[in-house]
């Protein structure tokens, strides 16, 4: 059974930094894409980041470009996203996922919430 479990968020201010991770457990992680969404209050899901089965590419929204950086631990089956600077924007609920085609799966999710 393929299972996605995030942690790390929390409450912080504005110029902060916190560190999601996501351990993963039950397909081969590391051959895999992986990504981040978010889901603010009241909006859609958004994309965040993602990174490829080796770890040596990865892609960011530009809302969070040059501010958050996405890793893995393969050999931990542990995806991370080490989030700096962070703004009252970056309030959401955040999740993992990925796709075994055809079905994706993602992480109960864990809330970050940015605040004075």
């Amino acid at each position: 059974e393929v299972q996605l479990v995030e942690s790390g968020g929390g409450l912080v201010q504005p110029g902060e930094s916190l560190r999601l991770s996501c351990a993963a457990s039950g397909f081969a992680f590391g051959s895999f894409v992986m990504i981040w969404v978010r889901q603010a209050p009241g909006k859609g899901p958004e994309w965040v980041s993602q990174i490829n089965s080796g770890g040596g590419k990865t892609d960011y929204a530009d809302s969070v470009k040059g501010r958050f950086t996405v890793s893995r631990d393969n050999a931990k089956n542990t995806l991370y996203l080490q989030m700096d600077s962070l703004k009252h924007e970056d309030t959401a609920v955040y999740y993992c996922g990925t796709t075994i085609v055809p079905q994706w799966y993602w992480g109960q999710g864990t809330q970050v919430t940015v605040s004075s």
